[in-house]
């Protein structure tokens, strides 16, 4: 069975009880319902251009961006003071990606891609050389290994990501190439029977039990968003088979039909735990994969599959909303028991919405537009930090989003979700505009 009969028919056995198609009525009529919209789309153009070209690439270059060695240095708060200069693999991966992806699509700079280039240039020199080894996690600004590699895939699978999307605006194949070996190597961990044992400290706390192999929706989501833009770029069949594996899982194992919701946690096998990791429902990832996996089912041209992911998106963000103070919530601890962590992530937010325009554009849905309208001014009036003279926004939050609790968190820049979602949907929007 090829690859598109084979997600065909996994979607029509998925067990979605949320059975009606969204994309049937509605075949692309966004050019007659941007009306719904609550903000027109020339003005939703400007303000998105300015949040990233006015705010956030000048806060970039002016406080993060390591001009002399190559690099980003996050370790930095919202006004521009930096608690050290150490680097992050998960960042330098990230980073590269954000200004490759904007060379490739928003501003063909040359000054953009320098910067994905020396950052990849200074993470590659630490680059390990067992082929089963993983990055160390912090270096040195002059890229020397402060810590261990800590056993997780997702810093190799960033460092991917940013190689393949540099592939793409140089035209150079090797880096695609290492991207697929860092891929490739990120499987065979994630593989193993005892892979990250303790992974359930980081949805359940500290005193959750171990949990050793376990499939995990966060390392699906990393490897179906890689996999797919790579495939974009060139055909390959080993990579199909991950994409492939991603789908499979999310859709005929993660999602829990018990409660219509995707479990983060399965045993290795794809089995569902008998115990609290049963109950364990992260919404952040469930909504920020949701919309990745639509992206693969557009690639594949397969629009039942779509239709699937779009409905498991609405329900997982109308599940997470926080009906008292606004925004979703990023994990839900215990289904049965309704407990939640309730801190408020930016990120979590900005994936609401990317799927949500990502939807409405492909299907004018009314409720993807009112999901829109509805984030978009919740986020709006929350984390902006302009009323405090910075050009970033708050990156987390307690559930009230107070910046008085904000000012005592670590000193960080997020330089992935935000610049990821302010270009995605200033692209989604340009395109809406053109249709």
């Amino acid at each position: 069975m090829n690859r598109r009969n084979f997600v065909s028919a996994a979607a029509g056995c998925g067990g979605l009880l949320l059975s009606t198609s969204i994309a049937t009525a509605q075949k692309k009529v966004v050019k007659n319902a941007s009306n719904m919209l609550a903000i027109p789309l020339a003005e939703l153009q400007r303000k998105y251009h300015g949040f990233l070209f006015d705010d956030f690439l000048p806060f970039m270059d002016k406080y993060v961006i390591d001009h002399e060695m190559g690099g980003f240095m996050c370790n930095t708060d919202f006004t521009g003071e930096r608690l050290n200069d150490n680097k992050l693999s998960w960042f330098e991966g990230r980073g590269s990606w954000v200004y490759a992806f904007l060379y490739n699509n928003l501003a063909r700079e040359k000054k953009y891609l320098d910067v994905a280039r020396k950052s990849l240039e200074f993470v590659l020199r630490s680059k390990p050389q067992g082929e089963n080894e993983l990055w160390p996690k912090e270096l040195t600004r002059d890229g020397k290994p402060l810590t261990s590699a800590d056993g997780e895939i997702y810093g190799d699978v960033f460092i991917a990501e940013g190689l393949a999307e540099f592939s793409k605006a140089t035209g150079d194949k090797h880096f695609w190439d290492l991207a697929k070996q860092l891929v490739l190597k990120c499987i065979r961990l994630y593989d193993s029977p005892n892979y990250r044992p303790t992974i359930g400290q980081t949805y359940l706390g500290k005193d959750a039990r171990d949990f050793p192999g376990a499939r995990i929706q966060g390392v699906w989501m990393v490897l179906i968003r890689t996999s797919t833009q790579m495939l974009k770029m060139h055909a390959d069949a080993e990579l199909e088979q991950v994409a492939t594996r991603c789908v499979d899982a999310m859709l005929n194992h993660h999602f829990n039909p018990e409660f219509q919701l995707n479990n983060e946690l399965l045993n290795h096998d794809l089995s569902r735990p008998l115990n609290e990791y049963r109950q364990l429902v992260y919404t952040g990832h469930c909504i920020e994969i949701s919309w990745m996996l639509l992206d693969e089912a557009e690639r594949l041209k397969d629009q039942k599959l779509y239709d699937t992911f779009a409905l498991r998106f609405k329900r997982h963000v109308e599940v997470a909303w926080d009906d008292v103070y606004g925004g979703v919530f990023r994990d839900l601890m215990n289904v049965d028991e309704n407990r939640w962590t309730l801190d408020k992530v930016l990120w979590a937010q900005e994936e609401v919405l990317i799927g949500s325009l990502r939807i409405f554009e492909k299907t004018g849905a009314p409720w993807a537009a009112e999901m829109f309208n509805r984030a978009f001014d919740y986020v709006q009036k929350t984390y902006p930090l302009k009323d405090h003279g910075s050009q970033l926004w708050m990156y987390a939050g307690n559930r009230k989003v107070e910046f008085e609790e904000f000012k005592t968190r670590p000193k960080r820049v997020e330089n992935y979700h935000h610049p990821r979602h302010l270009m995605l949907n200033l692209i989604a929007i340009n395109r809406m505009i053109n249709a």
